[in-house]
């Protein structure tokens, strides 16, 4: 009988490792070769859907901290995003702060708001909670608008490009790897943020908030932080999107964008790193998959030509939302935990 060795783990230490095995530490690092030569040979379109991707997992990483972690729910994300994306764009094209400085820029103003909103939702849960934040979304959405001035209203506001070194990053290939590094950045910041002692408390907070109390868990701080780290997130996801488009708008903010990252960590899976970015890059591929289905009915059935329209996408958010809340709870992130556990087992069932 063989009695395969290394798979338990001895301590606590052991189970919150960054890379659990050698072959993990393989696997990463050529995912990470593929991506770094990606736009040598890659297709501009897909360069540009990688580019909205890694501007998601950023977001979503964001909102999964706060309600996947700490269990406080939240509709305001796309207020945060817009934040840090107007913050961008002003201290960028109006002030001419280098992109470095815009970026941290768009994190702070977006944290101190996040920290502010934090302090009053403290004694709000679930649904009251969940409407607080949404009407604070509504809220800045108006602002936006009528504070013309500064935001440039219903004109919206332009972007200035990154310059780096005097080289400028003005398209979708050279901006790839700004993107990229951010991305990886955040999403190590994260993984160990959780790892630590906030993390941990954060994860009590969600699972039970007066047991934690009674631990000694200072719940007040702890939720406090939460909001604030995530709108800091949120803010920097924000000024990765204004660069990115170079032009931003309040319609680009509004309660559907909250909703679609909503989506994103409930299919990706709550409360898990890997899970937010794969319902980042989930969902920001449905509405292609959509466009195709839709475009390749239209030749099977001439009467549906020119039917497609945004709604479409609305009512596929909705519906995977219902399907992963009924039938896998535990999002994608789950089904690639059965699909690992599967394999290890193999031939076996157990």
């Amino acid at each position: 009988m063989v009695i395969r060795s290394k798979t338990f783990r001895e301590s606590y230490y052991e189970d919150i490792k960054l890379f659990q095995t050698v072959w993990i530490r393989v696997w990463i690092f050529l995912f990470l070769i593929l991506l770094a030569t990606l736009p040598l040979w890659g297709n501009p379109y897909v360069i540009y859907l990688i580019n909205l991707s890694c501007i998601a997992v950023v977001a979503a990483l964001g909102l999964n901290l706060l309600i996947g972690y700490t269990g406080q729910i939240s509709l305001a994300h796309a207020a945060f995003i817009a934040i840090g994306a107007y913050t961008t764009a002003i201290l960028s094209s109006k002030v001419g702060l280098p992109f470095w400085a815009c970026l941290f820029a768009s994190g702070g103003v977006a944290a101190a708001i996040g920290f502010g909103l934090g302090i009053p939702c403290l004694r709000l849960k679930g649904l009251y909670l969940a409407m607080a934040t949404m009407s604070f979304g509504v809220v800045l959405e108006n602002v936006l608008i009528t504070w013309d001035k500064l935001t440039g209203g219903v004109r919206g506001i332009n972007v200035a490009k990154i310059s780096l070194f005097g080289y400028p990053l003005d398209s979708d290939s050279k901006i790839y790897y700004f993107l990229l590094v951010i991305t990886v950045l955040v999403i190590l910041g994260i993984k160990n943020l959780v790892r630590t002692r906030v993390g941990r408390a954060f994860i009590a907070i969600r699972d039970r908030d007066i047991a934690a109390e009674v631990m000694g868990v200072n719940i007040t701080a702890y939720k406090v932080m939460a909001f604030t780290i995530s709108s800091f997130v949120a803010g920097i996801a924000g000024g990765m999107y204004g660069y990115t488009m170079g032009y931003i708008h309040p319609e680009h903010f509004t309660l559907l964008l909250s909703i679609q990252y909503l989506a994103m960590i409930i299919v990706g899976g709550l409360g898990t790193i890997l899970g937010s970015i794969f319902g980042a890059v989930f969902i920001i591929l449905v509405p292609e998959l959509i466009k195709g289905i839709a475009r390749f009915s239209e030749l099977l059935i001439p009467a549906l030509k020119g039917k497609y329209n945004e709604e479409w996408n609305i009512a596929a958010f909705g519906l995977l939302i219902m399907i992963f809340l009924i039938f896998e709870a535990g999002g994608l992130h789950g089904i690639w935990g059965r699909i690992k556990t599967s394999f290890k087992n193999w031939p076996y069932t157990y």
